[in-house]
């Protein structure tokens, strides 16, 4: 999309054949696209389609009524902040006193809509024009351009002296690594990927310069890639891994807040463990009663240790990020599981297992395991009325496998 073909979609025609797609189905789109040419430009029905597609899909991330008035570019609706995560970081930069906010790389704007509903008044920046003019767009859209100013700049050479607060989302493009991952271990998740590390210099900006940016002012959030490695975040940083519903969505560097401290938020809540000393890694034990799987965001602040603290419980390997008890306690931090047994792997004694209790609604988790979820449903060929929950892991180094199903609480 051009922003010429973007502007004809702003037009009284563009936005009444846009409204009118708003609950087209795309299976349809020839014979849509074949109809509305008889009466508009083809281009501009090409660019309505194309709109209401990214409407449609952009409708998980900012809920219905904000997405069909949004606009989106293909790129920039997948790398956009999910409008939970970004309100709940408005709300805790509001509770610093931030007023006001340098949002640099600001993309089509979606921290800088959530920013401004709380009363934050918004610098967005971004060096594209077409992003520039979606931007633009959406604070229209949803009555908020009064309070945000969308500037087409390199951020780099944006001063940001005036502001409260600085807020910068790097583009996070393929690059090279910085080394080989780390063996599977607890704080890595217990996943050995062999794969290599995304650079945080092949950002765009660099984090190095983000993090320049981030230490010139009283308070700032740089968004990382989940995956970055611990030894890369600045002494003086806090470190915060969000996610939601259980998805981890991204990860935010602080500036001016807790100098060292590690955070898991859980949304909705939102719920976070945070510490400035983590503890070392728990102790190994055999398979109790309960497995507890943490969620993503403490796996990936390698807080898995303080949730075992809590449950009186230990690992059931020293790679693995599945923690286990004899005894159920509640925790927000994990989802708990009864575990009935422990097997070592062998497809032809789970598929007789699951064939004597009925078992037809498998649900398979793996971690440290190769074998695939959808691979192994496909060879037990799951059948019956009861359902069951298998983890493909390892116990004490041997893979294995453990069946349970999900506790209805303490």
């Amino acid at each position: 999309m051009t922003p010429e073909d973007f502007a004809a979609l702003l037009t009284p025609e563009g936005s009444a054949l846009l409204d009118s797609l708003r609950d087209y189905d795309p299976a349809q789109e020839i014979a849509v696209a074949t109809r509305l040419r008889r009466e508009h430009p083809a281009a501009l029905v090409s660019a309505a389609l194309g709109q209401a597609r990214l409407r449609q899909r952009a409708v998980a991330k900012f809920g219905a009524q904000d997405a069909h008035r949004m606009y989106f570019t293909p790129g920039g609706g997948e790398m956009a902040t999910r409008a939970s995560v970004a309100s709940y970081r408005a709300e805790r930069l509001a509770a610093l006193g931030v007023r006001s906010l340098a949002d640099l790389c600001c993309g089509i704007g979606g921290d800088a809509l959530a920013l401004a509903r709380i009363g934050i008044r918004v610098l967005a920046v971004d060096h594209d024009p077409l992003t520039v003019a979606v931007a633009r767009a959406n604070a229209r859209a949803l009555g908020l351009a009064d309070l945000i100013e969308v500037r087409e700049a390199d951020v780099t050479e944006v001063d940001t002296a005036g502001y409260d607060a600085v807020f910068i989302d790097p583009a996070r493009r393929g690059g090279k690594g910085v080394g080989a991952a780390r063996s599977a271990s607890v704080r890595g998740g217990g996943r050995a990927t062999g794969g290599r590390v995304f650079d945080p210099e092949s950002y765009s900006p660099p984090l190095s310069w983000a993090v320049a940016t981030a230490r010139s002012a009283k308070f700032a959030a740089i968004k990382i890639a989940p995956g970055i490695p611990h030894e890369a975040v600045p002494a003086e940083a806090e470190a915060e891994w969000i996610s939601d519903h259980g998805d981890v969505k991204e990860a935010v560097l602080w500036f001016g807040t807790a100098p060292g401290e590690i955070r898991a938020t859980l949304l909705p809540g939102p719920r976070a463990l945070a510490t400035a000393d983590p503890l070392p890694d728990p102790q190994a034990g055999p398979v109790g009663r309960y497995l507890y799987e943490p969620d993503g965001a403490v796996i990936r602040a390698h807080l898995v240790a303080e949730v075992a603290e809590r449950l009186g419980g230990r690992l059931i390997d020293p790679t693995i990020a599945y923690i286990t008890a004899d005894e159920l306690r509640e925790t927000p931090y994990a989802t708990s599981y009864e575990i009935t047994d422990v097997l070592p792997f062998g497809l032809k004694k789970l598929k007789a297992l699951l064939r004597e209790r009925g078992v037809g609604i498998l649900t398979v988790k793996k971690r440290g395991s190769a074998i695939e979820p959808e691979e192994l449903r496909r060879k037990v060929k799951p059948q019956g009325p009861n359902s069951a929950t298998v983890f493909l892991t390892r116990v004490a180094g041997a893979p294995s496998m453990l069946i349970g199903s999900p506790t209805t609480g303490p």
